[in-house]
């Protein structure tokens, strides 16, 4: 069974699910999961976790990502991109010559799209996977329900305007967890007054996953019938790499294996400074309360990861990756 993360290049048509089920016929296994939806026209980078790295989708939800976006202006639909029922349609241009509904200038729409760098707030679309009262918002959408939802808090970290051809304005944006990038053009359109929806989707990254080093599933067919996907599958404990590690004694393992508390005195070593008796004292003052570590076997073997509590003095258990 293969264990650790691939990046997928998601093709435009059909959902992420769908890929993961073709990646489980390719590689033969089950335990395959994914993070980070993208909705089934959009296109790009779709991080997949398989065997003991789907226990990582908890800890990979909080990554940013960054995308590449065509807005079309003066549209507006009931999913907020250009596959929903159009509502509103009106015309646009920059040319003061041309009779239009809205007339734009780009000083206008660029520094409209400044607006929204930073920290704002969203409200997600009806056609989402959110849920209300136990339903799924998609399906009270497609019931012809519409209901209030609350705005939430995402952050745009970067947003830059790539091209301006109207009705178009292609841009890259940068931000956080739960950003809809579909919700930002909504917002953008009717910012600018003449209303606007997601017309073309491209994920580049997430996190440590680019655009650049993702594999489409053809790709990935013909590497496993070569046998060489092992070499594009990224160890579980790289999304990890920020962390410093903990190296438990030999005669500690099985404590670990258990997912056990660890005391300083079942530690061989934290990353590169060695502690025994006399150094845990100074090595105390290094480490603070909550920090995050990986947490390795004498023989080198990635097992967890424990946070360390100063309130009890000790390491507790996060989560095993057996």
């Amino acid at each position: 069974m293969y264990n650790g993360l691939i990046n997928v290049y998601k093709e435009p048509g059909f959902t992420s699910m769908d890929a993961v089920a073709v990646l489980r016929g390719i590689l033969k296994q089950k335990k395959i999961g994914h993070t980070g939806t993208l909705d089934p026209a959009a296109e790009g980078v779709l991080m997949v976790c398989l065997g003991n790295a789907t226990k990582l989708c908890s800890f990979l939800e909080d990554k940013d990502k960054e995308y590449e976006c065509r807005l079309l202006l003066g549209v507006t639909t009931d999913t907020e991109d250009t596959t929903g029922t159009e509502i509103t349609r009106k015309s646009v241009s920059l040319n003061p010559e041309d009779s239009v509904d809205c007339l734009l200038s780009e000083e206008q729409i660029k520094e409209t799209f400044l607006l929204f760098k930073g920290d704002i707030k969203q409200i997600p679309p009806m056609y989402s996977a959110l849920k209300k009262d136990g339903k799924k918002l998609y399906e009270l959408a497609r019931a012809g329900k519409e209901i209030e939802r609350e705005a939430r808090d995402i952050t745009i970290h970067d947003i830059e305007i790539k091209k301006i051809d109207l009705p178009y304005v292609t841009f890259r944006v940068h931000c956080s967890k739960g950003t809809y990038v579909r919700s930002l053009c909504r917002d953008i359109g009717e910012k600018l007054g003449c209303g606007g929806c997601m017309d073309h989707l491209l994920r580049t990254r997430v996190s440590f996953f680019s655009k650049e080093n993702s594999l489409r599933l053809s790709e990935i067919e013909e590497l496993a019938k070569a046998g060489e996907v092992d070499r594009f599958i990224l160890p579980t404990s790289d999304v990890f790499k920020d962390l410093q590690s903990i190296y438990v004694k030999e005669e500690s393992s099985k404590i670990i294996q258990n997912g056990n508390s660890l005391l300083w005195s079942n530690i061989e070593k934290i990353a590169d400074d060695n502690i025994g008796p006399k150094d845990n004292v100074e090595l105390k003052s290094k480490v603070g309360n909550s920090q995050m570590f990986k947490v390795y076997t004498a023989a080198n073997k990635f097992i967890a990861v424990y946070k360390y509590d100063e309130a009890e003095d000790i390491f507790k258990c996060e989560k095993m990756f057996l």
